[in-house]
């Protein structure tokens, strides 16, 4: 565990890379903090900057979250000793990682809500349960295209998914399911004033001129 604290920060910089903002100030000239919602994500990139900008920005957000989690086995895998350890340091780099996208040092502590790079983590971990998340995630948006909701439904699927496609007997079962609970929570924190603007009927479609759901 000597190197735990080592590749624990290396991830928490890789989810800090400020993805969205070097997009809109590279491709726009533009802050994307003075745009939009305000916010240094995905939604709020392809609201501002367009499809393409968007797409490639959720890609890069994703792999902010796949890159440390898939990179631990190859580099810390006899640094941790066990299957339960490694899958344990899996699960501290991937917090590290989504830590860094929500709460980014470079901008106090103020990013994105964490969502792309959380999937990333889990396409690394286990893609099974992600991929079942992610068909929730699309049946949500075809049927009311508001990204939150979307995003909320997904994030409490996942635990239940992680709890049907990850085998019981794996050393590391509890660490992961224990995870997605932690990350479907996380959403709720992360998402809090969204939830209140869907209470109110005032969160925005995405398309067709950002309307309202009421």
């Amino acid at each position: 565990m000597t190197y735990w604290p080592v590749w624990i920060l290396a991830a928490y910089l890789t989810g800090s890379f400020p993805t969205s903002y070097l997009t809109g100030r590279l491709l726009r000239g533009i802050d994307l903090r003075q745009h939009g919602s305000g916010n240094l994500g995905a939604t709020n990139a392809f609201r501002v900057l367009g499809p393409g900008a968007g797409a490639l920005v959720l890609g890069l957000d994703v792999l902010k979250g796949f890159a440390p989690v898939y990179a631990v086995p190859w580099l810390a895998g006899l640094e941790a000793g066990s299957l339960a350890s490694l899958v344990l340091l899996q699960m501290l780099t991937g917090a590290a990682a989504v830590a860094g996208h929500i709460f980014n040092p470079f901008f106090r502590f103020r990013g994105g809500k964490g969502v792309a790079t959380a999937a990333g983590v889990f396409l690394g971990i286990c893609p099974a349960a992600l991929g079942l998340s992610f068909a929730v995630w699309l049946l949500l948006m075809a049927l009311f295209r508001i990204v939150s909701l979307a995003s909320l439904a997904a994030a409490f699927s996942l635990p239940l998914f992680v709890y049907l496609t990850v085998s019981r007997q794996l050393a590391g079962f509890g660490t992961i399911l224990a995870f997605s609970i932690a990350v479907a929570l996380a959403t709720v924190f992360t998402h809090r004033t969204n939830i209140a603007r869907l209470l109110r009927g005032e969160e925005k479609r995405l398309g067709r001129g950002g309307r309202s759901y009421q």
